[in-house]
């Protein structure tokens, strides 16, 4: 091999361990310093507009998309002696419209649902393993699929009590006597400000959360 063509191998050979070395440390740094994880969504504190009693449903114009406010009246339902109106309980957008006048409703009936699409946030679920370096008031940064050319800044707001495991509907019974340890997650939310028109909720999303400031 001449001289030459050992030094551009040496080279090579150097410039490959430098690259490796600045990928390790990149992936220490973010390690250290964030915690990362694309199981999130957007969501919105939602409401149901229930049928308070049975009847026929009338008078109900509201669209999905308007807003209402609480108290508003959406309607009524009428047994034929007497009228009950419908209401909202909450301010918000009508995501959800099932209420078709002159349709007969029981009591407790779903027929709407409202979103407080003023104030949508993330939630996300972080690994037990990770969870001791988050603290409220974390820095977070925000992709949502639905608008992604778009990065948005948010901060943790809450730290669920309990792994989720602890809130399962049918949690696993061991009958064979052997364990297998598994990495329990823990529900976290997490503000996001000035969404755009397009972050929508139930849209998934990736969040960053800044450990700089422990």
């Amino acid at each position: 091999m001449s001289k030459g063509r050992l030094i551009i191998t040496n080279m090579i050979g150097i410039l490959s361990v430098l690259a490796l070395a600045a990928v390790c440390w990149y992936y220490y740094y973010q390690n250290q310093h964030y915690v990362t994880t694309d199981e999130a969504a957007v969501s919105a504190d939602m409401t149901k507009v229930i049928a308070p009693a049975g009847g026929k449903l009338s008078g109900w114009h509201t669209k999905e998309g308007e807003n209402v406010s609480r108290g508003d009246k959406l309607g009524e339902i009428s047994d034929g002696e007497q009228s009950v109106s419908v209401r909202a309980l909450s301010d918000g957008t009508l995501l959800k419209n099932t209420a078709v006048n002159h349709q007969t409703v029981k009591p407790g009936d779903v027929i709407g649902q409202t979103a407080d699409m003023d104030h949508l946030y993330i939630t996300t679920n972080i690994k037990e393993t990770e969870l001791h370096d988050i603290e409220k008031g974390d820095k977070v940064d925000i992709k949502v699929d639905g608008d992604p050319n778009a990065s948005f800044e948010g901060k943790v707001e809450e730290i669920a009590y309990a792994a989720n495991s602890v809130f399962s509907m049918l949690p696993e019974i061991n009958t064979s006597g052997s364990y297998t340890k598994v990495t329990e997650k823990v529900k976290v939310k997490i503000s996001i400000q000035n969404p755009s028109s397009k972050v929508l909720p139930g849209m998934n999303a990736e969040v960053k959360v800044s450990l700089s400031s422990h």
